[in-house]
């Protein structure tokens, strides 16, 4: 009997454990490229050139400035195949994979084989932090 008890108390040890070992890993969830929760500091608005962008790809979003002071935020994952957009340049968002390109300020296709838009995802400015909002 005293084995059976010992052996549950080194399983309910080990399972504490693993729970607080996932518990660790499980904040925000992006490593994966999925959008950060809503409110999460995302960029300063600094970070940000006016008529490009940046990719955030742990954060799966691409943020433009087409104008100064505008900014927009779309899903980084492009909508031909999933690959990562890799930047902004002269204006689109473009992606490695098969040169998709994107417009920079409504997410639209300027050039496929993608045939649909990059999401918009909806951010907030607040001083010169830009989130999820």
């Amino acid at each position: 009997m005293s084995g059976v008890a010992r052996r549950t108390v080194v399983a309910a040890a080990g399972g504490a454990g693993l729970t607080a070992a996932l518990a660790a890993c499980g904040g925000g969830g992006t490593d994966d490229g999925t959008p950060a929760p809503e409110g999460t500091a995302l960029a300063r608005t600094g970070d940000i050139p006016v008529g490009g962008g940046k990719v955030l790809a742990d954060k799966g979003l691409v943020i433009t400035q087409p104008k100064a002071g505008e900014f927009k935020a779309f899903s980084s994952k492009c909508t031909h195949a999933g690959c990562a957009v890799s930047g902004v340049k002269d204006g689109v968002i473009v992606c490695p994979c098969h040169q998709s390109h994107f417009d920079m300020s409504d997410g639209s296709v300027k050039s496929g084989p993608a045939t649909a838009p990059l999401p918009p995802e909806p951010i907030q400015v607040v001083g010169e932090e830009i989130s999820l909002g």
